[in-house]
């Protein structure tokens, strides 16, 4: 008997995990905040407006699933969703209000040492999250009670909610669970990437010390997920260059990569980081630490390196997902020019087969009008699946 579409889905994406040539190229892009932005504000067309969630998209475009935002709330964070924040002995106080059709969300921790607020804006017109306030903006008097609240932190993950998601996503495909940051990018949130920098240089030690802590409560998410039999995780921490240089990477987060890694390897599972800016000058450093790959590695003019030159960067095993990004859906004008495209990426990324998946380089613009989604859905499956230039 035949395979099912929808089996042979799971498995195509899981050979790529594996490092096996797939049959076809698989092609998971992530529509999270494009899909997002169109349902909200009534811009769906009319062949698409049956769909109510990112994956329903998904399926109707009959692509795969490999997505770390596909359960995520776009009004409360960039990621997450699978796992809940516990703070031993710290009181959480959460405040939501809208205002005008923004939707503010204000987080206070109440630690023994102090109180710590961050502040995040959903922009409706943009249906997208920034920052306000981050938690530290004034160390000399918040470290202490920002210590407080990261020896206190720990997470749990939802077990029952990660089984209700992977039925949903059957044979589709697999579920990317973004649930994981690493100690840079826990200074990040806490301090935006300037002020970060900052405490880095004045706290090394402190910086160092807070960062292993954050480490350990990590990598007890990471045994947590594994034992939920999560097959694919992705540490979300928009891995730049600029703000990972390799002597910090090297010293504040190298550590809970290998290990997270290793966790990874040994139950048959993967570990991912989501990439977003150059990354160049730290693609060696990351695959010697046994990381299975980048999540939406940017390409010039938004990065610094051509996918299939990252791919020899890495040596053998080193998984790539990536190769379109706004400057394609937003500004390419009919099929003939989508085509031409893709011809030229998968013939150079042919060699790579078995570690390379066709994806958003970071996310879908909102900008991009529905036709050339449906454009390189075509041009997928006339080169990546009926097999012209594969």
């Amino acid at each position: 008997m035949a395979k099912s579409n929808m089996t042979t889905k799971r498995e195509t994406v899981a050979s790529v995990l594996q490092r096996r040539r797939p049959e076809r190229i698989v092609y998971a892009p992530n529509y999270w905040q494009w899909f997002t932005h169109q349902f909200n504000h009534g811009l769906l067309p009319e062949e698409i407006r049956h769909c109510a969630i990112q994956l329903d998209l998904i399926r109707h475009l009959g692509l795969d699933v490999f997505s770390r935002n596909l359960y995520c709330d776009p009004t409360q964070y960039w990621f997450g969703g699978l796992a809940d924040q516990v703070c031993d002995g710290v009181e959480l106080k959460i405040e939501r209000r809208a205002e005008g059709k923004d939707l503010l969300t204000e987080r206070t921790f109440h630690t023994r040492r102090g109180a710590l607020t961050e502040r995040l804006r959903y922009v409706f017109s943009e249906s997208t999250l920034v920052q306000e306030k981050f938690l530290i903006d004034d160390p000399a008097t918040q470290l202490d009670a920002f210590e407080e609240l990261v020896r206190g932190r720990r997470w749990r993950f939802n077990r029952e909610l990660y089984g209700r998601w992977e039925r949903d996503v059957g044979g589709d495909g697999l579920l990317n669970a973004g649930e994981l940051f690493s100690p840079l990018k826990m200074l990040h949130l806490a301090a935006g990437a300037a002020d970060a920098v900052f405490l880095i240089e004045d706290f090394p030690d402190r910086c160092r010390e807070l960062c292993t802590i954050h480490e350990a409560a990590q990598l007890d998410l990471v045994r947590q997920m594994l034992e939920a039999g999560v097959l694919a995780m992705i540490a979300m921490d928009n891995l730049d260059s600029a703000f990972h240089p390799p002597r910090y990477l090297e010293g504040y987060s190298a550590s809970f990569y290998e290990r997270a890694a290793r966790l990874c390897r040994e139950t048959g599972s993967t570990f991912f980081i989501h990439a977003c800016g150059h990354q160049r000058a730290i693609l060696p450093l990351v695959a010697s630490l046994g990381v299975d790959g980048l999540e939406g590695v940017a390409f010039p003019p938004l990065g610094d390196v051509q996918l299939d030159e990252a791919m020899r960067l890495t040596g053998d095993r080193f998984i790539i997902t990536g190769g379109i990004s706004a400057m394609q859906t937003e500004q390419f004008r009919c099929y003939d020019e989508v085509r031409e495209y893709v011809e030229n990426l998968f013939a150079r990324l042919r060699p790579y087969s078995h570690r390379f998946i066709f994806s958003s380089s970071c996310n879908t613009s909102i900008l991009s009008p529905w036709p050339v989604l449906k454009w390189f859905r075509d041009a997928w499956q006339e080169l990546g699946v009926a097999g012209r230039c594969w």
